[in-house]
C-alpha cells in the first residue's frame, strides 16, 4: 500500500511515526514537506542532521511530489494551509485523512465568524460525505469540528509521538532526583520556550510556593523566549536562586536526559498548546506530570491520579497544591511515574500509532465505512479509536470524573 504524509515540515516528533510507517508500507511511504522550517525552531533543534529517503521538498522536487500525492491510496494530510496540494484528490474522490490539532484555540465563541465559517465550510464540511477522515490531535478537536458539522461519525484518535524510549524501569528510577553535595531531593523540570501561552511563570509561583512552605528541591527551566528577561527578574524578586536554575535553550537529547532525572514534570500551557509533545518523552521518562487541562494532549494521555495530575487551567492555587502533594511524597511520584512510561510504551507510541492506522486503513478508510461499521476489533483500539466528543465546558468535569 502506497501512503503519502503532506505537512509543512517534518521534525524530531514526526520521525518515530514516519520511520513506523516506512516499515507498516513495505517502503511504500514518503513525507512530502512544503516549507523550510524556521529558524527559531532549528535553533531548538528540531531538524534532524540527516535526511531519511523517505522525505521528499515539494519546493525542489514538485512534479515527484505531485506523483506520490496523485498516485497515493491514501494521502496524510497535516500542518498545512494550502488545500492545494490535495484539491485534485479531493475533487477525485480518494481517500484523504487530515491530521488537525483544534480549530478554536482561541475560544470556541470564534465560530460565530460568518467568514471563517465559508472557509471552514470550503475546507471541511463540504467533505461530510466523501472519503475524508480526520485524525484528532487532541482531545478538544472533535468538539470543534462538530461546531461546523464537519467529518460526522469520521473522528479518530490521535496526537502526536516523541522517540519512544525502553529502561530498565528500577534503574531509571534509581537516577531520580536532584544530588546537591550528596543530599538526593524533589527534582522539578519545565521545559518549553518562554512565552506566554506556556505560562513559565506559573513555574516560579510554584517554586516560591514550595520554598516558602519549608520543602527542598531544585528545579530546571529550560528554554529562551521573549519573557526570559521577565522570568529572571522574577527570579531575583522571589530569591530562588538557590533552587532554580534557568538553563536557557537545550538539545532534545539533552532535555531527555533531564526528564529522565526529574520527579516531577509541569505542563503549564493554556488552551492555545494543540498538543504539546514534550509531555509524551516526559510521561516516557517516567515524570509524574502535573498539566493545565485545556492542554490538547491531556484528554488522551492523562488519566487523573494515575499516571499523572490534571490541574483546572487558570485555578493556579490548585496547580500549586497538588505539586506540594507530590513533592512530599516521593513514594507517589515512582506510582505515577512508572504508570505513565507504561501509558507510552505501551499504547501511545509511534509503532502502535502506524499499526493500528494501517487496521483503520484497511478496515474503513478503502471501504469508505462510517463509524457503525468499524469494527469491535478497532473501536477501543487506541491511538486510532473513534473520537468521543466532549464539549469544552464539560471536559473538566469528563477528566475529573473517575475521581470524585
Amino acid at each position: 500500500m502506497k501512503i503519502s504524509f503532506v505537512s509543512n515540515y517534518i521534525n524530531h516528533h514526526q520521525i518515530p511515526f514516519c520511520n513506523a510507517m516506512c516499515r507498516e508500507t513495505g517502503n511504500q511511504f514518503a513525507f512530502i514537506q512544503t516549507q523550510p522550517m524556521e529558524e527559531e525552531r532549528i535553533q531548538m533543534g528540531w531538524q534532524e542532521k540527516n535526511r531519511e529517503e523517505y522525505i521528499h521538498y515539494y519546493y525542489e522536487e514538485e512534479e515527484l511530489c505531485k506523483e506520490f500525492i496523485r498516485e497515493s491510496d491514501v494521502v496524510l494530510f497535516g500542518g498545512c494551509e494550502d488545500e492545494s496540494y490535495i484539491e485534485e484528490r479531493l475533487r477525485a474522490g480518494k481517500p484523504v485523512i487530515r491530521i488537525s490539532e483544534r480549530l478554536y484555540k482561541g475560544g470556541q465563541w470564534k465560530a460565530v465568524s460568518p467568514r471563517g465559517l465559508v472557509k471552514k465550510y470550503h475546507d471541511h464540511t463540504r467533505y461530510r460525505n466523501a472519503p475524508v477522515y480526520l485524525l484528532c490531535a487532541g482531545g478538544y478537536v472533535p468538539s470543534d469540528f462538530r461546531i461546523i458539522r464537519a467529518y460526522p461519525q469520521k473522528m479518530f484518535c490521535w496526537g502526536y509521538f516523541t522517540e519512544t524510549k525502553r529502561y530498565d524501569v528500577d534503574k531509571l528510577f534509581e537516577r531520580k532526583g536532584y544530588n546537591r553535595k550528596g543530599q538526593k531531593m524533589p527534582y522539578l523540570l519545565w521545559a518549553g520556550r518562554l512565552i506566554e501561552l506556556k505560562h513559565p511563570e506559573l513555574a516560579l509561583k510554584t517554586a516560591k510556593y514550595l520554598k516558602d512552605r519549608g520543602l527542598t528541591f531544585h528545579m530546571d527551566m529550560v528554554g529562551g523566549g521573549v519573557m526570559e528577561g521577565v522570568l529572571k527578574k522574577m527570579l531575583q524578586d522571589m530569591e530562588l536562586q538557590d533552587c532554580v536554575s534557568m538553563t536557557g535553550f537545550l538539545s532534545p537529547a539533552e532535555v531527555r536526559g533531564r526528564m529522565e532525572r526529574a520527579d516531577i514534570y509541569l505542563f503549564t500551557s493554556n488552551r492555545i498548546e494543540g498538543w504539546g509533545a514534550v509531555v509524551n518523552e516526559a510521561m516516557n521518562s517516567g515524570c509524574a506530570v502535573v498539566a493545565a487541562h485545556m492542554i490538547g494532549s491531556v484528554p488522551y494521555l492523562i488519566r487523573q491520579g494515575q499516571n499523572g495530575y490534571v490541574y483546572e487551567d487558570g485555578k493556579e492555587q490548585m496547580l500549586l497544591q497538588t505539586v506540594e502533594k507530590l513533592a512530599g511524597n516521593r513514594k507517589l511520584c515512582r506510582t505515577l511515574g512508572i504508570n505513565a512510561y507504561h501509558t507510552i510504551t505501551q499504547t501511545w507510541n509511534a509503532e502502535n500509532a502506524a499499526g493500528n492506522l494501517m487496521e483503520l486503513i484497511e478496515n474503513v478508510v478503502l471501504r469508505n465505512g462510517k463509524s457503525e461499521k468499524v469494527p469491535a476489533k478497532l473501536k477501543n483500539l487506541y491511538p486510532c479509536a473513534p473520537a468521543p466528543v466532549i464539549p469544552e465546558k464539560r471536559m473538566w468535569k469528563e477528566l475529573t470524573r473517575e475521581t470524585e
